[in-house]
């Protein structure tokens, strides 16, 4: 996935300047794809250029105008097209995992701080996810379209966060014993 499908979605789900949609980054789309705020400006200029994007001037006093994206039909159309190609199987990539492995080879005691640390960074990812179900999908059986698909991409964050949680408990335990 490219940065410019991440934000064609954002902006299919609503329209926003570049600095609305870096807090929204922030705040959603961002744990499971991060880009940076000069990213995001680079992007939508380009995108911008390539005609995926409308622009609305919006005039502010005392301060520069604001532009607001759209996205435009050929941006929709880029972004269908994008849905519907093959997808390649997920790659798990994790420098923690490389460590637990190595883990023998260095200071253990050291490693298994970084793990609390990392679970206590989990935990805390979880507690906010599942905040978000709560506040956000109080009714999950009612969703539908977009706000089904939101849903259930947040289910698969508090699942991957509880898959984390219960790994690196279980290294810790066996750690704990030994």
């Amino acid at each position: 996935m490219a940065l410019e499908h991440a934000l064609l979605v954002a902006l299919s789900e609503r329209p926003g300047s570049g600095l609305e949609l870096a807090g929204r980054f922030e705040k959603s789309i961002g744990f499971f794809w991060h880009a940076t705020h000069q990213q995001i400006y680079r992007v939508l200029g380009r995108m911008e250029t390539d005609g995926w994007l409308t622009v609305e001037t919006v005039p502010q006093t005392g301060r520069p105008d604001r532009r607001v994206y759209s996205v435009s039909p050929t941006g929709a159309t880029a972004l269908a097209d994008w849905l519907a190609e093959p997808l390649a199987m997920e790659s798990f990539r994790s420098d923690l995992a490389v460590k637990l492995r190595g883990a023998s080879y260095g200071e253990r005691g050291v490693l298994l701080q970084r793990v609390r640390e990392t679970l206590a960074d989990h935990e805390t990812r979880l507690a906010h996810y599942c905040e978000l179900e709560k506040r956000d999908h109080p009714v999950p059986a009612d969703l539908a379209g977009a706000d089904l698909d939101q849903y259930l991409v947040l289910r698969g964050g508090i699942r991957l966060e509880e898959f984390w949680i219960g790994w690196l408990n279980e290294y810790l335990e066996a750690h704990s014993v030994s």
